[in-house]
């Protein structure tokens, strides 16, 4: 009888590039996902996430890898591939750190998902050095009033609660919510048990 192999979630090292983002990083094979999560067509305020994934040391990550899914701007997440054509909304994205340490999504905020939960994204993270990968959520600092009722918000420690808020920042460029994802250290972003 022959012993399985490793899979990716057992192995170290960022091999799942060659795989997952084979395009961001020259491999010559078509990614399924990428950055733009909502296309300009799609109904919505379009806003860009961007952000770094960081070590203990407060240091840039080179090769983590970021996938986001989210419902769209009316709370409604994506049920078919032919309903994410018409739409020009995919509800999923992924993109590998980029040559300065960086990720960014291009989407549109999104709406509430039911009755006393904010507007978020559910993202995973995987890097070098993490056996499985990491859950977290973003939420909106200026959904103060919808964070407030959020029942898996209010499950955080309050002094917790900032790790899982982006910042809205209004460029020249459109609407930018900035999110660091820091895996280790004081201000450890909150990461979830799913």
């Amino acid at each position: 009888m022959s012993r399985p192999g490793q899979t990716p979630s057992q192995t170290l090292g960022p091999y799942f590039a060659y795989g997952l983002t084979p395009e961001q990083y020259g491999y010559p094979l078509r990614s399924l996902f990428g950055a733009v999560i909502a296309e300009d067509r799609c109904a919505g305020e379009h806003i860009r996430v961007v952000g770094q994934v960081l070590d203990g040391e407060g240091k840039p990550v080179g090769d983590a890898m970021i996938e986001v899914s989210q419902a769209d701007a009316s709370g409604r997440f994506v049920a078919s591939r032919e309903q994410a054509l018409a739409s020009g909304f995919r509800g999923f994205g992924r993109v590998g750190t980029d040559p300065d340490n960086r990720f960014e999504f291009r989407t549109v905020k999104p709406g509430s998902i039911g009755e006393g939960n904010a507007p978020h994204l559910s993202v995973i993270v995987m890097m070098r050095g993490i056996l499985s990968h990491a859950f977290t959520r973003v939420y909106f600092d200026d959904e103060a009033a919808a964070n407030a009722s959020d029942p898996v918000l209010a499950q955080v420690p309050a002094q917790r609660r900032a790790t899982l808020v982006a910042k809205r920042e209004t460029t020249p460029g459109g609407t930018v919510y900035r999110f660091d994802i820091r895996m280790q250290g004081e201000r450890e972003t909150v990461f979830f048990d799913v």
